[in-house]
C-alpha cells in the first residue's frame, strides 16, 4: 500500500503545526475532525487484520498465537490485541470458502466506523447487545436491530446508546428468557496472572446448574466456624 507513505507524510505535516495560535472554538474544532480521522483509521486497521490471520500462522509472523503476533508487532497488550481481533470477526469484510466476499456481520456498524461517526466505545456497546441477545431471535429481528443501533451510535454518545440498547433488548426479549445454549456462549472462568504477593485474579459466569452447587458446597463448608485454618483439623 504505497498510500500509507503518504499518511505517513501528512501525520507528519499536522504534528508540525502549531497549536499557539488556535483559539479555544478552534482547537475544539480540530480535536472533532482528528477524531473522526482515528476513527476512519481504525476502521482500516480492521481489515487488515483478517489477512494477518488469514494469510499465514502466528508462527511464520514470529508468535505463538495471533494475539501474540499483534501484541508484540504493534507493541500493545494482548488483552487489546483478542480485542481487535475479535472486533474485526464482525466488522471486517469475510469471504466464503467459494472466494466471494461477503459483508461484514454487522455491516452498518462497519460502514458507520469507517465513516468516522462511531468510535471504539459504540462498537464495544453494541457487540455486548448481541452477545447478550437469545439466539431464538430470528435474523431479519437482528438485522433490523443492527441497523437501528448503528443509527443510534452515530447520533447519541456511547451512554445514550447504552441507554437505548437497553431499552431495545427489553423490547426484543421482554421476559428475560435464555436458553442453555445462551449461557453456553457465555459461561466460562478466567484466572489472570499471578501478583506480587503471588494471588491471582479470578472472573467469570457460571451458569444455574453450576451456581446450585457452589451454593451447596458453600452452605456447608463456608459456614461460620468451619474449616478454620487455625484450627487442627479444619
Amino acid at each position: 500500500m504505497s498510500s500509507i507513505g503518504g499518511l505517513e507524510a501528512a501525520v507528519d505535516a499536522f504534528c508540525a503545526d502549531s497549536v499557539d495560535g488556535l483559539t479555544g472554538a478552534e482547537a475544539l474544532t480540530v480535536l472533532a475532525r482528528l477524531e473522526v480521522v482515528q476513527r476512519r483509521l481504525s476502521a482500516r486497521g480492521v481489515c487488515l487484520i483478517p489477512k494477518v490471520t488469514g494469510e499465514a500462522s502466528p508462527v511464520e509472523l514470529g508468535g505463538t498465537s495471533f494475539p501474540d503476533v499483534l501484541s508484540r508487532r504493534l507493541h500493545i497488550g494482548k488483552g487489546a490485541a483478542r480485542r481487535r481481533i475479535a472486533d474485526a470477526q464482525q466488522l471486517a469484510p469475510r469471504r466464503a470458502i467459494t472466494g466471494e466476499v461477503l459483508a461484514p456481520q454487522l455491516p452498518n456498524v462497519a460502514a458507520a466506523l469507517e465513516r468516522g461517526d462511531i468510535g471504539e466505545e459504540h462498537v464495544r456497546i453494541i457487540r455486548q447487545f448481541f452477545d447478550r441477545l437469545p439466539v431464538v431471535v430470528d435474523a431479519p429481528t437482528r438485522e433490523a436491530a443492527e441497523a437501528q443501533l448503528a443509527v443510534m451510535a452515530a447520533q447519541f454518545r456511547p451512554e445514550q446508546l447504552r441507554t437505548g440498547a437497553d431499552r431495545m433488548m427489553a423490547l426484543l426479549n421482554p421476559d428475560g428468557e435464555f436458553c442453555d445454549v445462551d449461557r453456553a456462549r457465555r459461561r466460562g472462568v478466567s484466572i489472570g496472572p499471578q501478583g506480587f504477593d503471588g494471588m491471582s485474579p479470578i472472573s467469570g459466569l457460571l451458569d444455574p446448574e453450576t451456581r446450585a452447587y457452589l451454593d451447596a458446597v458453600f452452605t456447608k463448608l463456608a459456614a461460620p466456624g468451619m474449616c478454620n485454618p487455625a484450627d487442627q483439623t479444619p
